[in-house]
């Protein structure tokens, strides 16, 4: 039997501080630069040494790649994917221990020499020798290593059941990875005669409150989509003040009734999808001037449980029209009260008229113009680029104006759950068994609230509601788009199962070591090796 390069506590724990070692935040170079590292480490196995062709790096555009490696066996067709990614956020908050970030043993003696600057709760959990600190410690290098030694005990034992490891970049952003995968492995499917069993992904378990220290599992993942909207009012000079209406005043109405609007509160499974809340809200002004702001945007976030795009644009609309609704009683007042006429009714249009009016206004050529003109500007990401092209069409077709007009911005991550599907429900009670023999509480949440890529699988959308998203979104087909027919070819149910840590995202991120090293691989064998 070949000697297995992972399979101790000790081993896996060197591959971990490797593959962390190797600093890969979202859009720098780092992460351009790790799938090919990741493949490499990959050959080391005498599995893809006999199959080089198993092995697969998949473009997910700037210059990143996805990585996918197969182990077949002759004669399985049932076939588990594990989905893990290898892009983290940044490190500036290290402050001068930011050299350090991407070495874990370094920074966690280091920091033990001198705890005091840790707060309490870190401070304690790291004098207790259990845990080891670092950037993509927990989030989510762990999982990548624990399917990478998975893969490897499957091609040296012969497991009679297919693994696909898929580990991807861009997660931290706008899964762009994860989005390149799926063709990918509906390709795989084909090719091989795959069946997908479960895919399962091994985010890291988060603490629900500072004090919790039970460990969870999840059996599906919330979803988020970012209705958007463009205020479009009436320039003037602050010295006419009612000759005009500004775009923040328009902006003021939605903003309003869109945060913590619990309309958009979905419930299921005795768990509940947060309240929406701005993430941004500006005007377009490019500089001080007298001129009244007349042009406005603002993106709203909103989690999902069992909506559509196309539901959400319904509700969304619905709150924008009764906001407009308001707004326009109230400026009646105000010119009534001041005796002028005043600049109009402001309307609300959904972005996919605004296109069609424009294109039949400017022609489908200056149409596309005006978008290249946007979707051209290297420094906008797919929010602004998304924003700018309204407002180009708008800047063109102001007679439509005083108006709101309400779109999706990326990222769209639909919500998937398989709580109730039977494979699911034993291997939640096969864990928690597992779990017990290491002394642990395993609970299971129906939802994992932290976004993930399990988003982009086992897509179901009967009433294709996502059109409603293609037709709405600006930046679609150009530089964002979501493959939903392959999503929906990946069906198979979903779990996350991943090692305990604590502060994701946070310069006290860490690991469980005896979660990560001792229990998370004996659980997560136990659990492929009950599904043949």
């Amino acid at each position: 039997m070949n000697q297995l390069l992972w399979s101790t506590p000790e081993t896996l724990r060197e591959l971990l501080c490797e593959l962390v070692s190797w600093d890969s935040i979202t859009l720098t170079e780092g992460e351009t630069t790790f799938a090919p590292k990741a493949l490499d480490k990959l050959r080391e196995l005498k599995y893809f040494q006999d199959h080089p062709s198993h092995l697969q790096l998949l473009d997910a555009g700037l210059g990143r790649y996805a990585v996918t490696a197969l182990y077949k066996h002759p004669e399985a067709v049932e076939t588990v994917v594990l989905i893990s990614h290898f892009d983290t956020v940044q490190t500036e908050e290290y402050g001068a221990l930011q050299p350090l970030a991407y070495f874990p043993e370094e920074l966690t003696n280091k920091l033990m020499e001198d705890p005091s600057d840790l707060p309490e709760s870190a401070r304690i959990d790291l004098e207790t020798g259990k845990y080891l600190f670092g950037r993509g410690t927990m989030d989510m290098k762990m999982g990548l290593a624990l399917h990478m030694q998975l893969i490897e005990k499957a091609t040296v034992e012969e497991w009679p059941i297919n693994l696909v490891l898929t580990t991807v970049p861009d997660e931290e952003v706008n899964s762009a990875g994860m989005r390149a995968a799926v063709t990918q492995l509906v390709r795989l499917r084909e090719e091989f005669g795959l069946t997908y069993k479960l895919f399962l992904n091994s985010e890291p378990s988060f603490s629900q409150n500072p004090t919790d220290i039970a460990e969870y599992i999840y059996s599906g993942t919330i979803g988020k989509i970012m209705p958007a909207a463009l205020f479009y009012g009436k320039e003037t000079h602050v010295g006419e003040p009612m000759k005009g209406m500004t775009a923040n005043f328009i902006a003021s109405y939605l903003t309003q009734r869109m945060e913590w609007n619990s309309l958009f509160r979905e419930t299921d499974l005795g768990e509940s999808t947060p309240l929406p809340v701005s993430l941004q809200q500006k005007d377009l002004k490019m500089s001080y001037s007298t001129q009244t702001p007349y042009r406005a945007v603002a993106l709203y976030n909103v989690f999902l449980f069992k909506r559509t795009a196309a539901e959400v644009m319904d509700l969304f609309e619905q709150v924008t029209t009764e906001a407009m609704d308001a707004l326009n009683t109230d400026y009646q007042r105000i010119c009534q009260r001041e005796d002028v006429k005043g600049v109009g009714t402001v309307k609300v249009l959904r972005y996919e008229q605004l296109l069609a009016y424009a294109t039949q206004k400017l022609g489908a050529e200056e149409v596309e113009r005006l978008k290249q003109e946007a979707l051209m500007q290297e420094d906008w990401d797919d929010r602004e680029k998304s924003l700018r092209i309204v407002d180009n069409l708008m800047i063109q077709c102001q007679e439509l104006a005083p108006a709101t007009v309400i779109l999706f911005t990326p990222p769209y991550y639909p919500a998937v759950n398989t709580s109730n599907d039977p494979l699911i429900v034993e291997a939640v009670e096969l864990l928690k068994k597992s779990g017990q023999s290491f002394n642990n509480k395993i609970d299971q949440i129906h939802y994992f609230n932290g976004i993930c890529d399990l988003s982009y699988v086992n897509y179901d959308d009967s009433g294709n509601g996502w059109t409603a998203f293609e037709s709405n979104t600006p930046v679609w087909g150009d530089t964002y788009s979501i493959p939903f027919e392959d999503m929906a070819q990946l069906k198979g149910p979903v779990l996350n199962v991943g090692p305990f840590g604590k502060d994701a995202h946070q310069r006290t991120e860490r690991l469980h070591v005896d979660s990560a090293f001792v229990e998370m691989p004996v659980m997560l064998e136990t659990l492929i090796k009950s599904l043949y």
